[in-house]
């Protein structure tokens, strides 16, 4: 038997005027979604414990089977298992996006309003020369900038302090007076790189490109090492992770699973669905692993955008492109194997940030093709109307693995 999770980041929303009460999941052309509805059980699932933030770091612990209560230190560290970061006891790690602010002259830093938090979606490359500027000029004794994957980035402070931080997607459209840290030595360097990057070389190429500028830092998801259980020895499945982010890399790296790269893999819309697809059948089929989890962040961008349009396209590829391929290959190779469909947390369009509301799983046996009593799509309303819900979200693996 053969295991597999597809993660759609984000995915799950709310229901939007525009759409006729609709939500995007339902709006979107998902056919193969709809024919695995009618033979899958289809239920709701809370993956953020009450009381926590709703972030894609303590659902995608859930729903790896880790209690985030026991095992959470913070969204950075475990970024910081993926790009390779000693981390002693006593040493706080930070995550620190590039982030757009608005470049009103007459306004003080304190006041100028968060506008992207990805400074769209910048490259890695880009990323890396103005990481360099900062390294030089920026950074602080016992303190160290670590480069990661587009505008994910991070901060080491040995020795240091986990003051409470906002994250940057949380405060669009909003000034960011009141959101800035009072750990005073973060706080100047925030406004030490907004008043280096804003009129540094590459962002004025970027501006004339059309492109937001990449003109400030924003540190945030502070915390110490973490310690996982390792995942073969909790579960007793060799596992693979396919992700192009550091978080979800470093929550596999930190509990003892491959990450398998795919070229062409990216946080964002243009993401290589069918090579993540094809990499977890190889790695399933011919490298026998049990486990593949494969995890598409595209959606959850595309809420924080604000983006109906891309967001539905979002799940319209990981419907016709990913979950299709993997799907027609399993069937193929005449393997059994268990699916489970579903997102971290929502990321509605209308707000642009997460919500801790329960979300939607679909789960697939390849034993029960003929199975009866589903729902007509997989949706946010089909999951509540099952009366399934499982409050418990680090549960939900032991299920698919019918423990």
């Amino acid at each position: 038997m053969k295991y597999i999770i597809i993660l759609g980041d984000g995915m799950a929303g709310e229901p939007l005027d525009c759409l006729g009460g609709r939500t995007t999941m339902e709006e979107a052309a998902t056919p193969e979604l709809d024919d695995l509805a009618k033979k899958s059980e289809i239920g709701l699932v809370s993956m953020v414990p009450e009381g926590m933030a709703p972030g894609s770091d303590t659902a995608n612990l859930s729903i790896l089977g880790y209690d985030p209560r026991v095992y959470y230190t913070g969204r950075s560290p475990l970024e910081a298992l993926s790009v390779g970061v000693e981390m002693l006891e006593n040493d706080v790690s930070f995550r620190c996006n590039l982030v757009t602010l608005t470049e009103e002259a007459s306004l003080p830093y304190e006041d100028q309003i968060m506008i992207d938090h990805s400074s769209d979606e910048i490259s890695t490359e880009d990323a890396g020369i103005l990481l360099e500027t900062l390294k030089q000029s920026v950074q602080k004794p016992g303190m160290e900038f670590f480069q990661g994957t587009s505008y994910r980035h991070l901060l080491l402070w040995k020795e240091g302090r986990v003051p409470d931080l906002t994250p940057p997607h949380d405060i669009l459209t909003k000034p960011v007076r009141a959101f800035l840290p009072e750990e005073p030595v973060l706080l100047e360097m925030m406004k030490e790189s907004y008043r280096l990057l804003k009129d540094h070389p590459l962002n004025v190429r970027r501006k004339a490109r059309g492109l937001h500028p990449a003109n400030a830092i924003w540190f945030w998801g502070a915390g110490k090492k973490p310690c996982l259980p390792d995942f073969r020895e909790k579960t007793g499945k060799r596992g693979v992770m396919i992700s192009a982010v550091d978080l979800l890399k470093g929550i596999a790296a930190g509990s003892g699973m491959k990450v398998l790269s795919v070229e062409g893999a990216t946080g964002g819309l243009d993401t290589n669905y069918e090579g993540k697809a094809e990499a977890a059948v190889r790695a399933l089929l011919e490298e026998d692993y049990d486990f593949a989890y494969i995890h598409v962040e595209a959606p959850d961008e595309m809420g924080h955008q604000g983006s109906m349009e891309k967001k539905i396209r979002s799940i319209e590829f990981l419907d016709q492109r990913l979950i299709r391929t993997v799907r027609s290959a399993m069937d193929a190779s005449k393997e059994e194997y268990r699916m489970l469909i579903l997102p971290d947390h929502p990321t509605p369009v209308k707000v642009r940030t997460h919500t801790a509301d329960p979300v939607p799983y679909l789960l697939y046996d390849s034993r029960e093709k003929q199975k009866t009593g589903g729902a007509d799509c997989y949706c946010e309303r089909t999951a509540a109307e099952s009366g399934r819900w499982l409050k418990e979200g680090y549960h939900l693996i032991e299920h698919l693995f019918e423990y």
